[in-house]
């Protein structure tokens, strides 16, 4: 883990590096969008880039794999990058005071003001789809049961095994024991693995529900359903585009180019696109702008 952070840090300097030398040399980029490692936001970061390119004479570059929220929110303080897709769940991370909330519209309000005062970021609103914990069955199993939400499986959970990420039987606030108290569910037998690991193990009828990502990709490949969260046990994570301030006072025309995004990407087509990418094997770039393309936001 520790090699894995310092190549990153080490990327992410070199990259850096590499503004400051182009800059010299008169190249210098407008805006520079960090991702983190997954795909959503890679591509989410190209459709960016391509719109701003499109629409703006704003020159934008991309530095991906940043390996958390974290370092994406550091390096943008910094004005290493100035762009980027966060979660609205990112508030509970403790960077600043917040209420005790899981409404949708109150978490949003909140990582607008508190990113807002306390990081002069603009915390612009949702894509339209939210990257979160899912349960998850396999789509025959969904439709023979009749499995819609999660408060659904309650009449068979004595029957059925549970496989899930190994740190979420653990976690005090939204982990097993407080997922079982809010909904009263305990199933008959629970199977800790790797996250990586549940989509196959429900895939193959190793386990019969699991703790998944909501727009992953593998929820297409193996043909899995997820169900709604009807007690709105886990804290939204809303994606949404995040910009510093200042670049956005410099730039105003960003906002403008990017807007046909907002509130326009549900689960399933960010999910679709992930596929595109794992499964098949397409490059984000080709990915996005082939959708900007079908939607009619670019003409190339």
């Amino acid at each position: 883990m520790k090699l894995k952070t310092f190549k990153l840090s080490l990327f992410l300097c070199c990259a850096i590096l590499l503004t400051g030398i182009t800059s010299a040399c008169g190249i210098q980029q407008d805006v520079v969008i960090g991702t983190q490692t997954y795909t959503e936001t890679k591509i989410l970061a190209e459709m960016y880039k391509a719109l701003i390119e499109d629409k703006t004479n704003v020159s934008v570059d991309i530095i991906p794999d940043l390996a958390s929220s974290s370092i994406v929110i550091n390096s943008m303080k910094r004005n290493d990058i100035q762009m980027s897709t966060l979660y609205t769940g990112e508030i509970f991370n403790n960077h600043f005071p917040i209420s005790e909330t899981k409404d949708r519209a109150k978490v949003l309000e909140e990582a607008k003001a508190g990113f807002d005062k306390y990081f002069h970021f603009t915390w612009l609103d949702p894509l339209g789809f939210e990257n979160t914990y899912a349960f998850t069955v396999r789509k025959d199993l969904a439709d023979s049961k009749g499995y819609q939400k999660i408060s659904d499986v309650k009449k068979d959970m004595a029957s059925m095994k549970l496989g899930v990420d190994t740190t979420w039987l653990e976690r005090e606030a939204d982990g097993y024991p407080a997922f079982s108290k809010a909904y009263g569910i305990n199933f008959g037998q629970v199977f800790p693995m790797e996250i990586s690991l549940v989509y196959s193990a429900v895939a193959n009828r190793q386990v019969d529900i699991v703790l998944a990502y909501s727009t992953d990709s593998r929820l297409k490949a193996y043909q899995l359903q997820t169900l709604k969260d009807d007690k709105q046990f886990f804290p939204p994570y809303d994606a949404s585009p995040v910009i510093r301030t200042d670049i956005l006072q410099k730039h105003p025309e960003i906002k403008d180019a990017i807007a046909p995004l907002i509130g326009h990407i549900d689960a399933d087509t960010m999910i679709s696109l992930n596929y595109q990418v794992d499964i098949e094997k397409k490059s984000e770039r080709e990915v996005a702008i082939a959708y900007l393309k079908e939607k009619g936001l670019i003409k190339s």
